[in-house]
């Protein structure tokens, strides 16, 4: 066994990884750039080495540097994680030359499987079902044109390298075809250093499951079930799950046996996942293979009891996987969720800068957080903006959901945006629960995006008495104050008024034993809880139902947290709730004729001149953010009366980019 390993990467998936080999007794050694010298990664490692700048092109792409830092520091072994270089055979080759193992497939494995392109035409010879295509690199947009043309609209454009969701574009014509071609190969520049794209048919309505693998040195390949992957936003995953809500037995046999057998094609021997696309009637065709651990795996791991990075490890070393196929038991149902800090609410945009609040989910047996953050560190423009994983496990896959839904209730995160209101409605989504999955779930049940009607509070009586036992707990506390006059002491009354928006809720609250009890709509409540002053926290259970809520000052109001939705609340006295409704409304600024940037990030393009006019839906402008360029479209007709930035400029968050006439 290794004695020392370097990580080649960062955030939480080098945070796990250090977790494991700590487990081993393997020391770590971390590699970090100059934004992540206090990352929680360099934090945990035994050693930590810098090896270059911001941009990942000079420190966790660059091979050089990350080979030095291995040489320097004396490691058996490196470690990729996912992305970065987890699938670039040439650095595997170059650890192979340096006589220092690689914690992955053999390089003639990876160009093998790695490359989409190689990938699929190896599939088709191995009788693998595959996806219609065109497997060949498109060398331009009207190559592309035609390659898509001669498979059918819609089609799938994609980066033969890396994956993540970069580098991919739908098409449904010709002109959508030049665009993303575009678009996706500027990507994949960007992302992998390789701007290969190809053409494959775009199957409709389709599930995304994958099969994890494992095999090693000595010939021996198995498969660990199925993650069901359909949930996606713009190709990238949000929800994963294990097993599928959707396959059957036979249709999961024949995919892993199909895996298996790709596999042994070219000696595989480490982690990988086979991805799938499945139709209605359980039709699967191959996708493409990842050569490296899959940022979903905690799911195969809680409902088989396997560690992979462990069996990664040992595989590496020379080992025997010490089970068989027929070991492989499949326990209870595991969901993954993906927070990021990204705002739900303004289409997604990345958000960055620092974490003046983080308080994750308590872990359990039944729930696991794998994070590369801390309170106080910062999320940075360079880097994916994933703050977490949630993973659950429960005896079914209702009850997986439902710890899932406990977890982001408990999830207090400050100083960004984040995606947990919108995780929260997935989880809450009818059509989720019943499982009927497909890639196209997200865009069908919100098509307009997401926006706060979407999270819809089922128990909104819940929240009316919580912000009005909250604020009983205040005006008590303020109720003690030293130095009042005798006879004229402050009397904490039990009425009040709880506003929410324009709507007014009227409740009494008196303390009781045990938490809080009162009336509300003519029925009398029971709120059972241990919060205390100052806890953002808020749990317990209303009528005998748990709940779990955050809750924490704003202003004069009380902002409240639960199943997805975040509201302000207002709680006034008897006689002062009629003055509240005489207060005028502040009226916000019209910047109807800027166009603003809704994210920090880099000015790729400016796609207009001053005086030109522009139509609806025309692109104004592309920004890159944390390694995606966004088009920027115009939202009605007009003409540009000037431009406030130039092409290479660095832009914060609502700076002018634009001003029309």
């Amino acid at each position: 066994m290794f004695k020392k390993i370097l990580i080649a990467n960062r955030g939480e998936i080098a945070c796990r990884i250090i977790k494991t080999a700590r487990r081993l007794g393997i020391k770590t050694v971390a590699v970090y750039s100059v934004p992540d010298r206090d990352a929680l990664h360099v934090e945990m490692a035994d050693e930590a080495v810098l090896i270059g700048p911001a941009p990942s092109t000079q420190s966790y792409l660059a091979v050089e540097n990350i080979l030095r830092a291995a040489r320097e520091s004396g490691v058996e072994a490196v470690h990729p994680g996912y992305g970065f270089l987890s699938e670039k055979a040439a650095f595997a080759r170059a650890l192979r030359d340096a006589k220092i193992a690689f914690i992955g497939p053999s390089p003639e494995a990876m160009e093998a499987l790695g490359d989409k392109i190689a990938a699929k035409k190896l599939a088709a010879k191995a009788k693998v079902s595959t996806v219609p295509g065109h497997a060949e690199a498109l060398k331009d947009d009207a190559a592309a044109v035609a390659a898509a043309r001669a498979i059918g609209y819609p089609v799938m454009l994609k980066a033969s390298a890396g994956g993540g969701g970069k580098g991919m574009r739908i098409a449904n014509d010709d002109a959508e075809c030049r665009e993303g071609f575009a678009r996706a190969t500027s990507e994949a520049k960007s992302s992998f250093g390789d701007g290969r794209v190809f053409a494959e048919k775009y199957v409709r309505d389709p599930r995304h499951i994958e099969i994890q693998i494992i095999g090693d040195s000595h010939g021996n390949v198995v498969y660990l079930g199925e993650r069901e992957c359909s949930l996606q936003r713009r190709h990238q995953k949000v929800i994963e799950e294990a097993p599928s809500p959707f396959l059957d037995a036979k249709t999961r046999h024949a995919m892993g046996e199909q895996a298996v057998a790709l596999a042994r094609t070219v000696g595989y021997a480490s982690a990988g996942t086979v991805e799938f696309i499945v139709d209605s009637a359980r039709n699967f065709y191959f996708l493409e293979m990842n050569t490296r651990l899959q940022v979903e795996h905690p799911v195969t791991e809680m409902i088989t009891g396997f560690d992979l990075v462990e069996l990664m490890i040992r595989v590496a070393a020379g080992e025997r996987l010490p089970f068989a196929q027929k070991d492989v038991k499949v326990e209870g149902w595991s969901v993954e969720a993906r927070v990021y800090a990204e705002d739900p609410f303004r289409k997604f945009l990345p958000s960055v800068g620092r974490l003046t609040r983080y308080r994750p989910p308590r872990e359990s047996e039944d729930v696991r957080v794998d994070t590369g953050v801390y309170e106080g560190g910062e999320i940075s423009i360079h880097y994916d903006p994933m703050i977490a994983k949630v993973v659950t496990r429960g005896r079914d896959r209702a009850e997986a959901i439902g710890r899932m839904a406990r977890a982001l209730d408990e999830f207090h995160i400050r100083g960004v945006s984040h995606n947990i209101p919108f995780l929260a409605s997935l989880m809450a989504h009818s059509r989720f629960k019943e499982g009927r999955l497909s890639t196209g779930f997200i865009a069908e049940e919100y098509p307009r995006g997401f926006h706060p009607a979407d999270a819809v509070h089922h128990r909104p009586s819940l929240l009316v008495a919580a912000a009005a036992s909250v604020h009983h707990a205040f005006q008590e506390r303020a109720a003690q104050i030293q130095g009042q006059l005798p006879g004229h002491e402050r009397r904490v009354q039990n009425e009040w008024t709880v506003r929410f928006g324009e709507n007014e809720h009227r409740v009494s609250v008196a303390r009781s034993p045990d938490g809080f009890e009162g009336e509300l709509a003519g029925r009398r409540y029971r709120l059972r809880t241990v919060w205390r002053l100052g806890e953002s926290l808020f749990e317990g259970d209303f009528d005998d139902e748990p709940f779990c809520l955050q809750v924490e000052r704003a202003g004069i109001a009380y902002r409240l947290s639960h199943a997805g939705t975040e509201i302000d609340a207002l709680v006034f006295g008897a006689h002062t709730a009629p003055f509240w409704r005489l207060m005028p409304a502040k009226k916000t600024s019209d910047t109807s004729k800027f166009l603003l940037s809704p994210m920090p990030g880099l000015l790729v393009k400016i796609s207009v001149v001053e005086g030109q006019e522009v139509k609806t839906g025309e692109e104004l402008a592309v920004i890159e953010a944390m390694k995606m360029e966004n088009v920027l479209r115009a939202e009605r007709d007009g003409t540009i009366a000037a431009v406030k930035v130039k092409s290479g400029d660095n832009l914060a968050v609502d700076q002018v980019i634009l001003e029309f006439r």
